[in-house]
């Protein structure tokens, strides 16, 4: 089969790889029908996720048909059309029972990190019963594939980690997907503001469109201060950061109002610097979290229900014969104007 594969440090190249095989009693074989390209994906290539050894076929989202099942897995049988959770959960697990599935001791996220992804023609996904989801006949399986990841992590590590509330203030720092999944979900509690912050004025309209009440270009250093002029000096009651380097946790923390949340969800490849001689007086907390994917169920539900439209993040399309070409494209978003890219076999 073709899979897209982490050579080294910097570089990737489409392979032939063997087909995979039923390892364990729970594990399905999909076959992948679309997929799609993560931050994440490029934080590995950069080096930045030490997990993720050269060899591995990358991806961790998508949707396609069960092709192979083990003898264990009494939910899902050959046939069927499944989401993929980016997040492998046994559900047996002390970390599994308080629903944090990201540190299943047995899975977690292992997809296109510690076993190989779903980049390919086929993926075997371990702990089935509870590791895909049925799909409905008729369902837009593309806006699906911003189930297996995008929308739950905006939505768990910005949202609900950041305790938006009806009528705070919240200031989303960086206007890329993972920006924009926290936008679209933090509507759900009808704040009185959404900030975005970013670089990029494309990005920065679209973040508009997608209802952000203010944008803010902090290109010219004066991000703070537009922020504090929104919010009567006092800062945001929630401050996501949605970047995962050094300067952007950096202006979190000066966005952060008392009392307030700063809700981490980039994945940071250097270390950062915690200015408590600012903030040890200001009733804040900072929040970290690796998404679980709990709240996939009920992102089903509320897409069925067209009170979100995940097909807004989608930019570009492309066959897995071009993936190269996908990631040359989402690699360079800001002269692409990629948001996120669905990979078709």
């Amino acid at each position: 089969m073709k899979a897209l594969v982490y050579t080294s440090v910097g570089q990737m190249a489409l392979q032939d790889r063997p087909k995979p095989e039923i390892t364990a009693p729970t594990d399905a074989i999909v076959r992948v029908t679309k997929t799609t390209i993560c931050g994440t994906d490029l934080h590995i290539i950069k080096g930045d996720v030490p997990t993720c050894a050269p060899g591995r076929i990358l991806g961790h989202e998508g949707v396609g048909v069960i092709d192979e099942v083990g003898p264990a897995v009494t939910s899902f049988k050959k046939g069927d059309h499944v989401l993929i959770s980016c997040v492998s959960a046994c559900g047996k697990c002390d970390y599994c029972r308080r629903q944090m599935y990201s540190h299943c001791t047995t899975g977690g996220w292992i997809l296109g990190n510690k076993i190989d992804g779903t980049q390919a023609e086929f993926v075997r996904t371990p702990h089935a019963d509870l590791s895909l989801y049925h799909i409905p006949k008729g369902a837009d399986e593309e806006a699906l594939v911003m189930l297996s990841d995008i929308l739950p992590t905006g939505f768990e590590c910005g949202v609900l980690n950041g305790k938006v509330a009806p009528g705070a203030s919240v200031a989303i720092v960086g206007a890329g997907p993972i920006g924009l999944a926290a936008l679209l979900t933090a509507q759900f509690y009808s704040p009185g503001q959404i900030i975005m912050i970013d670089l990029d004025d494309n990005r920065l309209a679209i973040a508009k469109k997608f209802g952000a009440t203010a944008t803010i270009n902090s290109a010219d250093g004066k991000g703070v201060a537009a922020v504090m002029a929104l919010t009567e000096g006092r800062g945001a009651d929630t401050v996501i950061e949605a970047v995962g380097i050094p300067a952007t946790f950096e202006l979190c923390q000066e966005l952060i109002a008392p009392g307030g949340i700063v809700a981490n969800i980039g994945v940071h490849g250097k270390k950062v610097d915690l200015h408590l001689e600012s903030l040890w007086d200001r009733n804040i907390a900072v929040t970290t979290r690796l998404v679980d994917t709990a709240t996939i169920p009920m992102l089903f539900k509320t897409v069925a229900a067209k009170k979100i439209d995940p097909t807004l993040l989608i930019t570009h399309h492309f066959k897995l014969a071009d993936i190269l070409e996908a990631y040359a494209t989402f690699g360079n978003a800001a002269k692409t104007k990629a948001l996120k890219v669905i990979i078709t076999n």
